[in-house]
């Protein structure tokens, strides 16, 4: 069976948002259509040979990131982003990587852990494959990445 590969994309900036990092990506682990070794989680590989935000880190971050969403198979995007301040807006480069990949066609699979039934903006409403949120985010690891079945969430949009 072929296992496919995962860019993890969503915020790191705070204790909670890196819990949820983890968290999704302990559920990728455990399902069976993952190829473990293959999910690139950004914050676990830093450009570190230069000074961090200067710019050359940026430009080192930005490629380095740009080429692994080119090299998955699917993106598993966090939409959460400072919900522990009620900020439902998602992270501004979390939304720059759902929108690369789904230019260049790669399906997305958004998460949302948050279970207030606020908008969801219209763009990331109609660019994703499957949308798993509130208690539905352990469904993750059941998920079959290979056929990557439409999963609808019925959520208004602004």
């Amino acid at each position: 069976m072929h296992k496919q590969t995962v860019y993890l994309a969503g915020p790191f900036f705070s204790d909670a948002q890196i819990d949820r990092v983890r968290k999704v990506e302990a559920l990728l682990k455990a399902n069976d259509t993952i190829d473990v070794d293959n999910i690139f989680v950004p914050m676990d590989h830093p450009t570190s040979q230069y000074a961090f935000g200067s710019v050359e880190w940026k430009r080192a971050t930005f490629q380095h990131d740009i080429r692994q969403i080119d090299n998955s198979d699917v993106m598993v995007l966090i939409l959460d982003y400072k919900l522990e301040e009620g900020n439902l807006e998602p992270d501004s480069g979390t939304m720059m990587e759902l929108g690369y990949a789904f230019a260049h066609n790669t399906p997305i699979i958004i998460v949302q852990f948050d279970a207030n039934e606020a908008p969801v903006n219209l763009m990331a409403a109609e660019a994703y494959t499957a949308f798993f949120w509130k208690e539905e985010v352990d469904h993750l690891k059941y998920y079959d990445f290979n056929t990557l079945e439409y999963k609808a969430v019925e959520r208004s949009v602004i």
